[in-house]
């Protein structure tokens, strides 16, 4: 049987972009790889076969080559000029392969190295959050080590030269799925090309250490809970030879006993008497910017929600603040002397609303009479 067209292969067509042979080899790549199909005799050799269309695809001048004489004239070396595999050696740090393709590389044992990003969460008042604020923010991580200068050895002694990869730091290795060399960073000197015989005190020969650090941190008026920015050079230093990874610094805003946020508003329940709700009046309401003025209009109803402009949380454009809602709960008057209920009757009765009433009394003090 011939060997197959390797647009046919990968399941694209002839005009394929890019983007499109790489989604279309990442897509087979996950279906075909052989960890993934222990009972499928034929999946190795079908990998094999969608890598070799993909290596020659993936490459410009490859596929110019292949489109204008197909598989007769392509070379049969698989290490032409200018692409992953030129030399003769895969060199595994250097291939631009994510997702999927990064968890097969995984398999092999090849890690993508840490970075050294940290997460850090830092909490602010309600109020901090609404005006903005300046903080300072403590938390570990992880430095290069001052004793020893991040070498890892004490002071006087060096590191002898790694036996594995004879000082080179990378090591080369056959693997079944590729015919040709892997090369990846040496695991036993972990890509430093020496070890440490005589290790520092201060961090045990790793050449970093922990250390309490601080920085200012400003925090914008409007924040909210889960709001974050990134801190570059401000993480770990995994090892000494690399630049320290990000700080993500990531905002909690404690609840306040009183105020609820919804947007750049404010939200309050506030208690006003009977007579106030009735008559309407003019209350002291906390706010932010402490007491306020709340104009009561008359007859209020309980739950109504009124509104103080300007008082809420000052917009994240720079630009005026929202509003403070205030709804009104209202207190039904208890405990009254004869003179208040005489009143009220009369009031009822003015009003016409006085069906029924004094027989509530009543009833009650029959059944305390029981008792």
């Amino acid at each position: 049987m011939g060997q197959r067209d390797h647009y046919e292969v990968l399941g694209v067509s002839r005009g394929a972009s890019a983007d499109e042979l790489k989604s279309a080899y990442r897509k087979l790549a996950g279906q075909l790889h052989p960890d993934k199909n222990p009972d499928n005799p034929d999946a190795a050799e079908q990998f094999k076969e969608i890598n070799a269309a993909y290596r020659v695809l993936s490459d410009p001048e490859k596929r110019q080559t292949y489109d204008r004489f197909g598989h007769r004239d392509e070379s049969g070396s698989p290490f032409g000029s200018g692409g992953p595999f030129a030399g003769g050696v895969v060199d595994l740090s250097d291939l631009a392969f994510d997702g999927l393709l990064g968890d097969l590389l995984g398999a092999f044992g090849v890690g993508r190295g840490e970075k050294g990003d940290l997460k850090v969460e830092l909490e602010v008042t309600f109020e901090e959050a609404a005006f903005g604020c300046e903080k300072q923010l403590s938390y570990e991580r992880i430095v290069g080590c001052t004793d020893c200068s991040g070498s890892g050895s004490a002071p006087g002694t060096k590191a002898s030269t790694c036996t594995a990869c004879s000082g080179r730091g990378r090591v080369r290795f056959q693997q079944g799925l590729f015919p040709i060399p892997v090369e990846r960073v040496c695991s036993r000197c972990q890509g430093k090309g020496s070890i440490v015989t005589d290790p520092c005190t201060g961090c045990r020969g790793a050449g970093v250490r922990t250390q309490k650090h601080t920085i200012a941190v400003t925090i914008p008026p409007g924040t909210e809970t889960g709001a974050s920015r990134s801190l570059s050079g401000a993480g770990n230093r995994v090892r000494a030879d690399k630049p320290a990874g990000d700080l993500e610094l990531i905002l909690r805003v404690k609840p306040h006993t009183i105020f609820r946020r919804e947007g750049d508003d404010i939200h309050l329940s506030h208690n006003v008497s009977f007579a106030q709700a009735t008559l309407g009046a003019e209350v002291e309401v906390p706010t932010i910017d402490g007491p306020g003025k709340l104009r009561i209009p008359m007859g209020t109803q309980q739950g109504s929600v009124l509104r103080i402009k300007g008082k809420g949380v000052p917009h994240r454009t720079g630009l005026g603040r929202g509003d403070q809602r205030v709804e009104v709960t209202i207190s039904v008057p208890t405990n009254l002397t004869p003179k208040q209920a005489e009143l009220l009757e009369a009031f009822a009765k003015e009003t016409g609303s006085d069906e029924g009433i004094g027989k509530g009394k009543t009833f009650v003090d029959k059944l305390k009479g029981l008792f």
